[in-house]
């Protein structure tokens, strides 16, 4: 990120150029205008400072030059004590801010720093648009950086040809029917129907009819034969949602068609053949639930060949930019409303949410800050209340989620975690304590 400072009297440009300097920040420095303007091109990654009154050029042609370029490109201009109403009047023209003179380094720092934090959200919210909206295959659909995310993706394209059913497991929110949609239309069944249906959501005394389809007269009201969802699927592929709700007695003829291949009619005898994908997804762990007797040991191991565990919003936060900005986008369009532009602040209070609604969740907020409206009860969008995030808190919230990754993935064991993060295990136990950690929490 650059400065260009723009100041006719040499003395202010080389103090203020200094000060930027000493701040660690990079700048160039012109006399004139039409010398800063050369530089300017869509996309330019910095700022401009630049005196209301200079020698040809005046900083409010300049700001307009820019403007015509870049129109979000910041400007703060410097201004005499006798130009600051002009100076207000530019701000509702498109000014960053302004600074009068005499102004202190610090002054000048603060405003810069502020503007050239503006201006990188600002570029990366350009930078993200462009690949949604430019995006293609499996990474347009499955959004997402984290190497969780890049293994998953990997996954489902080796996968997508293999016969074998699927069993994904996932919390609530995190794109178990997207992947399992992956898994299809990167298949070679992908020209055929792919059929989705959520086990709890269909009452149990009409299941049977539904979902293996009857014959006509086999029961009162069946005035036609309805071919079930099964059946529909022939050829293509069958996706259980939340299968653990299913009852006990449907899932032994669950079991019945995955074994055989084929289905029977309600009020019929004849098996009709059926060649699909059964891809199945759960939230609890199945294995558990069958060593309980709540389901069905066989059917848990006859769909237990191909496991995909989908990781939940916590434990990839670095896909929290990409996911909100493609959600805000598609909002607005759906709308119809101007895409509101992300502020840092907010930006960083999403990353340190826990999302216990995973994506779905975020979708929601999303979908509401589109709308002009804040979350809610959690005030989480409530941007005019949002301060910007120190530095020391925004790197403690990321220690803490990474610790508290790890004693998940280790079921509690502090030696192991020790040894996955590379720290002594009296280190561990001192963050762990600062903040608020227990291994107990995170035993199996």
């Amino acid at each position: 990120m650059k400065i260009l400072l723009v100041e006719d009297d040499a003395s202010v440009r080389a103090g203020s150029a200094q000060a930027l300097d000493l701040a660690d920040l990079q700048v160039a420095d012109f006399h004139a205008a039409e010398g800063a303007l050369a530089h300017i091109t869509p996309g330019f990654a910095g700022v401009v400072v630049t005196d209301v009154r200079l020698p040809g050029m005046s900083g409010l042609e300049l700001m307009a030059a820019v403007h015509a370029i870049d129109a979000q490109l910041p400007v703060i201009l410097v201004t005499g004590h006798g130009d600051i109403n002009m100076a207000v009047n530019a701000m509702r023209d498109g000014a960053y801010d302004f600074i009068a003179k005499p102004y202190s380094s610090e002054q000048l720092v603060e405003v810069v720093q502020r503007a050239l934090e503006t201006r990188r959200l600002t570029l990366e919210v350009a930078a993200l648009r462009h690949r949604i909206e430019h995006g293609e295959g499996i990474e347009a659909t499955l959004l997402g950086d984290s190497p969780a995310m890049r293994d998953l993706r990997r996954l489902i394209l080796d996968l997508a040809d293999e016969p074998a059913d699927v069993l994904i497991y996932g919390e609530t929110g995190t794109g178990k029917e997207m992947v399992a949609r992956c898994l299809h239309q990167y298949s070679r069944r992908q020209n055929k129907h792919f059929v989705a249906l959520n086990c709890g959501a269909i009452p149990e005394n009409i299941f049977e009819s539904e979902v293996f389809g009857h014959e006509q007269g086999s029961f009162t009201g069946a005035g036609k034969r309805q071919i079930g969802k099964i059946e529909h699927a022939d050829g293509g592929s069958l996706f259980l949602d939340e299968i653990e709700s299913l009852a006990m007695p449907l899932q032994v003829k669950l079991l019945r068609v995955l074994q055989e291949r084929y289905v029977e009619r309600l009020g019929s005898n004849t098996p009709v053949p059926v060649d699909l994908r059964v891809i199945a997804a759960s939230k609890v762990d199945l294995k558990e639930w069958s060593d309980q007797q709540k389901f069905r040991s066989d059917l848990y191991y006859r769909l237990n060949l191909i496991v995909l565990n989908l990781p939940p919003l916590r434990e990839r936060r670095e896909d929290i930019p990409l996911l909100f900005e493609h959600f805000l986008l598609g909002a607005a369009a759906r709308y119809k409303r101007v895409v509101p532009p992300v502020p840092g602040p907010l930006m960083q209070s999403l990353m340190a949410q826990d999302w216990p609604g995973n994506v779905r969740e975020l979708r929601n907020i999303a979908e509401r800050y589109a709308l002009g409206l804040s979350s809610g009860a959690d005030g989480l969008l409530s941007v005019k209340n949002l301060a910007p995030v120190p530095l020391a808190d925004q790197v403690g919230g990321f220690e803490r989620a990474v610790i508290e990754q790890e004693l998940r993935k280790a079921g509690g064991s502090v030696t192991e975690v020790s040894l996955a993060l590379g720290v002594p295990k009296q280190t561990l136990y001192y963050k762990m304590q600062k903040y608020g950690l227990t291994s107990d929490e995170y035993k199996n």
